[in-house]
């Protein structure tokens, strides 16, 4: 292999093979291609882009580089959802549970804090004792116990996607629609899945602001999972503002909590029921290619209803909650256990109007300055602290009234309250709000 050949083939916009693409990241794995010249060649497909089947290689050869769960022939149905992440995003704490209640078994790989945007393994060990930091022998036997287990991956998953990635953060090649692909979808097939359903999101709180891009980006990923043999989808939401009331680690728990007890606020369970019920429909398998179209299209219809209906019997039932629960106590943790709550204290309206924007990044930046997230890599978290929005867009707001409650202790509130009095933007009229679902690819 000569790398130096390989970089300047994909700069001068040639499309590399499978072959080529399996030794460059072999090389890199094993120490023999140097940080410089992956780095290169970094840069030269952030630049010209990767085509379907370049990005499908890449993936499979990232893949390739480390383990895979290996699952019993026992007839299950692994499934699994991951987000490009967001404000307050915290279905996979709602939505894992409630799939295995319906009977898949969920081995979800989860991630922690980027930039603005929280992360799932950060507000799961805001529950006391709750370990994420599990073996592949003990993720299967999570998931043999209780259908469903939220860890980080393991040292051995996709050993390619954590190098480049370091280099990635520092060579200013992160935002590439081939190698976000190849990342996400290299850790998710090493789970060993039958479907995937992927929660593309676009907005100010969102990695991909525009909708173009997050189109982009999940057209990409379900391209590639269904080269790769995965039944994938993927929906586009909005994160133009947090989802559901709550950001930051504990306080996001609580909120999920209350939603597998009912209570949980109308955005997110939209999002949550919609995610699980594409992800049993694409299970079992769609309404069969053979049907013509309309007939498919009312079978699908009826799967899709007949899917939500299940996914709320278990919130109904009380099964999803105690699922939650059984999963907790075999990682580790006690979910009934009180989390701490740092003091409250509310940002009023400075005046009468609509709420027409918020600043979904800035709001997670806040939570970040308050501790709530990382500054730097190594930085311990205060899970106590966190945001409550009290107002959403399009909202009519008097003078006054209660819009951002911070919980936080009184040493740092002087530093994030200006931060906050920034978040929002008052309109004399009503805003035009989208849908939180704009559409479903695949």
């Amino acid at each position: 292999m000569n790398p130096v050949w390989i970089i300047q083939k994909k700069r001068d916009r040639g499309e590399l093979s499978g072959a080529e693409i399996g030794e460059f990241i072999a090389g890199y794995v094993d120490g023999a291609v140097p940080d410089y010249q992956m780095a290169a060649l970094a840069m030269a497909i952030y630049l010209n882009g990767m085509t379907i089947a370049e990005t499908a290689a890449l993936t499979d050869h990232m893949l390739a580089s480390g383990a895979r769960f290996a699952w019993e022939d026992d007839g299950g149905v692994r499934v699994d959802k991951h987000s490009t992440g967001g404000i307050g995003d915290k279905t996979s704490l709602v939505l894992a549970p409630m799939l295995a209640c319906c009977g898949l078994q969920v081995p979800m790989i989860s991630g922690r804090g980027l930039g603005s945007t929280g992360g799932t393994l950060d507000k799961l060990e805001s529950i006391a004792g709750f370990r994420t930091n599990l073996s592949m022998e003990e993720i299967r036997a999570v998931v043999r116990r209780t259908g469903c287990v939220i860890t980080g991956a393991t040292a051995d998953l996709a050993p390619a996607d954590r190098k480049l990635y370091a280099l990635r953060d520092v060579t200013a090649t992160v935002p590439s629609i081939p190698l976000i692909t190849a990342s996400i979808m290299s850790k998710k097939l090493a789970e060993g899945l039958d479907a995937l359903v992927l929660d593309v999101k676009y907005g100010s709180g969102a990695f991909m602001k525009t909708i173009e891009h997050a189109r982009g980006l999940a057209q990409s990923l379900v391209a590639t999972g269904k080269r790769m043999g995965v039944a994938t989808t993927a929906l586009l939401t909005d994160m133009n503002q947090p989802l559901g009331r709550m950001a930051g680690n504990a306080v996001e728990v609580n909120e999920a909590v209350a939603a597998l007890e009912g209570r949980g606020p109308a955005d997110l369970m939209e999002v949550v029921l919609a995610l699980g019920a594409g992800l049993l429909a694409s299970a079992q398998g769609g309404a069969g290619s053979s049907q013509d179209g309309a007939r498919k299209a009312a079978d699908h219809s009826e799967q899709i209803d007949a899917a939500r209906g299940r996914l709320q019997q278990a919130i109904d039932s009380g099964a999803a909650r105690e699922k939650l629960a059984q999963m907790a106590a075999a990682q580790g943790g006690d979910l009934d256990a009180p989390r701490r709550i740092a003091p409250a204290s509310d940002l009023r309206s400075p005046r009468d109007g609509y709420l027409a924007r918020i600043d979904a990044e800035q709001l997670g930046q806040a939570i970040i300055a308050m501790g709530g997230g990382r500054k730097r890599l190594g930085d311990a978290l205060d899970h106590s602290t966190g945001i409550e929005m009290l107002a959403r867009l399009g909202d009519r707001v008097v003078a006054g009234q209660p819009m951002v409650r911070m919980f936080a202790e009184a040493e740092t509130l002087a530093s994030v309250r200006p931060m906050l009095l920034e978040l929002w933007e008052l309109s004399d009229e009503p805003p035009a709000v989208g849908p939180l679902i704009l559409e479903q690819i695949g």
